[in-house]
């Protein structure tokens, strides 16, 4: 059945062709131009030339590519062409810092007991801390008490410390009852006393572990109350047990 109307010619068809022929035209004038400017034709043109006859060949009246004009060849340097002198090495400040004096072995800035003492009584101020002023800084190297030795390494030195690193026995004696500290041979051995531990803080823990189990991992908390020296933290962290 023949339909009335003329079928429409398809737009989209003659964009594509426009496209396409632009495209050829555009390849073409780049490859000319690339021919055009290539050094190929440029000697062509210049050195190969034939007669009007067209009879003599091109390489008989050309010039050997040997004997060609070149331009001169420039070397590139590639050195730096500015020299400024490296500035002088910085020397550091060197702080000489003679020993203080003996007595001085055991000084804590803001907890000076001399100096304390020199604040006033009322409402307690001369217990609280008072740390120096920029010029009662001391700018001297506090010695370490005689007959120091390195301390012990971790969990040993978790229940002991050398007697000659910290020289007081004032605690073995006050908190004898409380089984705080005690000085044994060069030691000072801390069981982990006090009023809640008095057989030690290990044998405290055993106490508990004969009523539950402690070691099988089902216990990972524990409310730690009323410890001062926190010495039950550390020995029931051996537990994989965290206290609180």
């Amino acid at each position: 059945m023949a339909t009335l109307f003329p079928k429409k010619p398809n737009k989209n068809i003659s964009k594509l062709y426009l496209i396409t022929l632009i495209s050829i035209l555009c390849t073409f004038s780049y490859l000319i131009g690339l021919w055009h400017n290539s050094p190929t034709a440029a000697i062509s043109g210049q050195y190969y030339t034939a007669t009007d006859g067209g009879v003599d060949c091109p390489h008989l009246n050309s010039t050997p590519i040997s004997n060609l004009p070149t331009k001169p060849t420039t070397n590139l340097d590639f050195s730096a062409h500015h020299h400024l002198s490296d500035p002088l090495p910085n020397t550091a400040r060197v702080f000489n810092a003679p020993p203080c004096n003996v007595s001085l072995s055991e000084y804590t800035p803001c907890e000076d007991v001399q100096r304390s003492l020199k604040f006033p009584r009322e409402n307690l101020i001369y217990r609280e801390r008072h740390c120096p002023e920029a010029d009662e800084v001391l700018k001297c190297r506090i010695p370490a008490p005689y007959g120091y030795r390195i301390p012990f390494r971790w969990p040993e030195s978790r229940d002991s410390v050398w007697y000659a690193n910290v020289p007081h026995k004032e605690l073995t004696i006050e908190k004898k009852n409380q089984n705080w500290v005690r000085y044994e041979g060069e030691r000072l051995k801390f069981p982990g006393g006090g009023t809640m531990f008095p057989r030690g803080a290990s044998a405290y823990i055993d106490d508990i572990g004969a009523l539950i189990n402690l070691k099988d991992g089902s216990i990972r908390t524990a409310l730690d109350t009323g410890c001062g020296v926190c010495i039950f933290f550390f020995i029931i962290s051996v537990l994989n047990c965290i206290s609180g």
